[in-house]
């Protein structure tokens, strides 16, 4: 009898998605639209190459904190389940998640002679 009662559940749940052809980016998907904010805004694009799977995601600038999370670690675990679903599907997952522009500019490191210029040492 409980059995048939997981059953009737497992066929609730959004999991049966991931028997189509790309589980993986439809996972992506799903999972980053039910953190963020503008859910409309989401885009995953999906490239195949000798490397595996590359997923790219962009989302709207004012979710990519919720992207991101706190010292990287929800990136760290959405890749951490994409690597999961990959191993199911003998595939290397990889996820780039692309800054939207006028995000966070990149520091440019001086080098050693530009640092002592302005030291005038």
């Amino acid at each position: 009898m409980e059995r048939s009662k997981y059953r009737i559940l497992s066929k609730e749940l959004p999991y049966d998605k991931m028997a189509e052809k790309y589980t993986d980016q439809e996972f992506l998907e799903y999972v980053v639209k039910s953190l963020v904010g503008n859910p409309q805004a989401v885009k995953v694009d999906r490239t195949v190459d000798e490397m595996g799977v590359l997923l790219t995601l962009k989302v709207d600038p004012a979710d990519m904190g919720q992207i991101i999370g706190r010292s990287g670690n929800t990136a760290k675990a959405i890749r951490s389940l994409l690597r999961v679903v990959g191993v199911k599907n003998h595939a290397r997952v990889n996820l780039k998640i692309e800054e939207p522009a006028g995000g966070r500019a990149t520091t440019s490191s001086k080098d050693v002679d530009q640092t002592m210029d302005e030291f005038n040492i």
